[in-house]
């Protein structure tokens, strides 16, 4: 195993790690909108936190990660009661949760495409498991909090993490430094992901005339 492979499997890895940091503290976030308990934040923080790559990982045909490895577990509870116990003493913004949804979102994609692009999938499949391992987790968090997926309301985000996806691609099969590569593309999905809730850019929406 070489050295330059060891490096970039660590730096994937806390990649992963805080992605999946920043999604549980989103999860929480919203969750705390409701007014769930303890228990069910934790829940919610967990599937924001590892349901995209679980779904990833089954799509792939791979053990799913934190199954094998339950430190990505740990740290998403870790992280869901940090931001339960903060939150219930700073007042916060009910929206200040899309902040660490869009860095996962940043972080997650490129983890995932990474991910599939290792495995010697086509590039087109890469990226789309990249765009899987950003915005599956999140759906899950809204759907069990009761509220419209951020995916589906308009302002770029799946867009985004497909385009840093591909962006990604692009770098590695360039032979571009794996760490540049995901540095560049995670910083363009943020930046587009950010700029979008700023300025409320998406995409046309599509309306059935009677």
């Amino acid at each position: 195993m070489s050295t330059t492979y060891l490096t970039l499997g660590s730096y994937m890895y806390w990649i992963m790690l805080t992605g999946v940091a920043v999604s549980a503290a989103a999860g929480a976030l919203e969750a705390g909108k409701k007014r769930f308990d303890l228990f069910g934040i934790i829940i919610v923080a967990i599937a924001a936190a590892l349901g995209g790559g679980s779904v990833r990982d089954m799509m792939l045909g791979r053990a799913v990660f934190w199954a094998k490895d339950q430190t990505y577990l740990l740290v998403a509870i870790i992280a869901a009661l940090i931001t339960f116990f903060i939150a219930r003493r700073i007042r916060v913004s009910s929206q200040v949760f899309q902040v660490p949804d869009a860095v996962g979102l940043s972080l997650f994609a490129i983890a995932g495409t990474n991910t599939a692009w290792q495995m010697d999938v086509p590039w087109l499949v890469a990226s789309f498991m990249g765009v899987v391992t950003g915005v599956v987790g999140g759906v899950i968090r809204d759907v069990l909090c009761n509220e419209e997926p951020l995916v589906f309301q308009g302002t770029l985000y799946a867009t985004a993490a497909w385009a840093g996806s591909l962006i990604y691609i692009l770098l590695r099969s360039q032979y571009i430094d794996a760490m540049i590569a995901a540095f560049v593309a995670s910083g363009f999905i943020l930046l587009i992901r950010l700029g979008a809730i700023y300025w409320n850019i998406g995409l046309p929406t599509f309306r059935i005339r009677d």
